[in-house]
């Protein structure tokens, strides 16, 4: 079956909603509350391991992803990207900085640490690394872990201006309020995908961005 891509998430037609939802505490969204969580990490179910399907037979490669929470003095916010319009794959989309594993990382970590250098010029001594997430694979075959850090004050981005349009941030306990997720459906001629999404002021945070958030927020509902 060939599983067309979605170029235009935002007018897809929106499936579900999840206000029922409680939303993560504030009090569990603090450095000190997520280095425990990940110290004492309980038993839990992911939510979404992938996007449902391969677009070829390939066996998926490793990546990895940081997922960075900038220390606030309102809070945590999560740093996103939002790749250039002309790339080849996910052109435009809003993305952690992350990438193919390569021989020499030795480890997810050592990916995301690499990969987050080299998009947005942000450098390992400011990077607090506290824990890791499931693997997510992707529709694109990529089999990728999610690699969660707190990003400590005083750093200056240097975006790649090939590969990143732009770095922006959204507060944490936005994205861990399931009032602020909804569901869509794509249909196509022999099938149908389901992706999520996080609209955010004018960034249309969705796909596998925002399913490992989903699976953050699960993992700290736990």
């Amino acid at each position: 079956m060939i599983r067309p891509p979605i170029l235009n998430p935002q007018s897809v037609p929106l499936s579900e909603r999840f206000a029922h939802l409680p939303p993560v505490d504030a009090a569990e969204l603090t450095p000190q509350a997520l280095r425990a969580r990940f110290a004492r990490t309980p038993a839990w179910q992911v939510e979404v391991s992938g996007d449902g399907g391969l677009f070829s037979d390939r066996e998926p490669a490793a990546a990895a992803v940081l997922i960075p929470l900038v220390m606030r003095a309102d809070g945590l916010h999560v740093l996103l990207t939002r790749r250039t319009d002309h790339l080849r794959a996910h052109a435009g989309q809003i993305s952690f900085p992350g990438g193919r594993v390569e021989p020499e990382d030795g480890s997810a970590v050592a990916t995301a640490l690499r990969e987050t250098e080299e998009e947005i010029g942000l450098g390992a001594e400011h990077i607090e690394v506290i824990g890791e997430l499931p693997i997510y694979t992707t529709v694109t075959s990529f089999a990728v872990t999610p690699v969660v850090a707190l990003l400590h004050p005083g750093f200056e981005l240097k975006l790649d201006s090939f590969e990143v349009a732009e770095a922006f941030e959204v507060p944490l306990q936005y994205l861990m309020t399931p009032a602020h997720h909804q569901a869509h459906r794509f249909q196509f001629d022999g099938g149908e995908r389901q992706f999520l999404a996080m609209p955010w002021q004018d960034y249309f945070i969705w796909g596998a961005t925002a399913a490992m958030l989903r699976n953050f927020y699960r993992f700290l509902r736990a």
